[in-house]
């Protein structure tokens, strides 16, 4: 999502993906400025990887879910929450990568809307000089790429619902929000800006 992700204590290990079961007891993973790393995926990590960051004291624990594990000698409440102690700087530019493409195109086609079966469509092809960048690709399923083809826009008669452009960190962050992971734990919602209703 353009910001440098903070990989877990386990070197080889991954963020979990936002869409995880309750019983997986994962942590929301703030900056030291207690903002998410990043919206969509969120930025969560497995209990084990928060529990090891937590001993490492490279995080601090914000809140805590009622499950706890034990040792012989010691009994410790599962982190919900854990703010890194050093701030990650975010990146100013995305990557340019196909999952940032469908992010900024809201994970629609641009010439028909589905979201099924995307794929990204260059608008100048490839075999005509376009180039695989921001200004030139687009978020397409596989029906209107086909259809289009080896075509220019106005050959084809396709011209997409929003042109192309290079996004920016607050642009993604913004349509990141659209798309709310199916599972949120109550002690994550202070820390997220998704549409919900503050209460007064």
């Amino acid at each position: 999502m353009g910001q440098r992700r903070v990989p877990p204590p386990e070197e080889d290990g991954k963020a979990l993906n936002a869409h995880v079961p309750n019983s997986g007891w994962p942590a929301l993973v703030l900056n030291a400025d207690f903002r998410p790393l990043s919206y969509y995926p969120l930025s969560l990590w497995s209990w084990q990887d928060a529990i090891k960051a937590v001993f490492l004291e490279r995080v601090n624990i914000v809140a805590q879910y009622d499950k706890a594990v034990h040792s012989p000698s010691v009994e410790m409440k599962l982190p919900s929450v854990v703010s890194l102690k050093t701030y990650v700087r975010p990146s100013t530019h995305p990557a340019f990568t196909r999952f940032n493409v469908f992010l900024r195109d809201k994970f629609s086609c641009q010439f028909c809307g589905t979201r099924d079966d995307l794929t990204f469509d260059h608008l100048l092809p490839r075999s005509r000089g376009g180039l695989t960048m921001w200004d030139n690709v687009v978020a397409a399923c596989s029906g209107c790429n086909l259809k289009k083809g080896n075509m220019t826009p106005d050959e084809a008669g396709m011209w997409p619902s929003q042109m192309p452009f290079a996004p920016s960190v607050q642009h993604l962050h913004r349509n990141g929000r659209l798309f709310p992971p199916n599972y949120l734990h109550d002690s994550w919602l202070d820390y997220l800006y998704w549409d919900t209703e503050l209460e007064p």
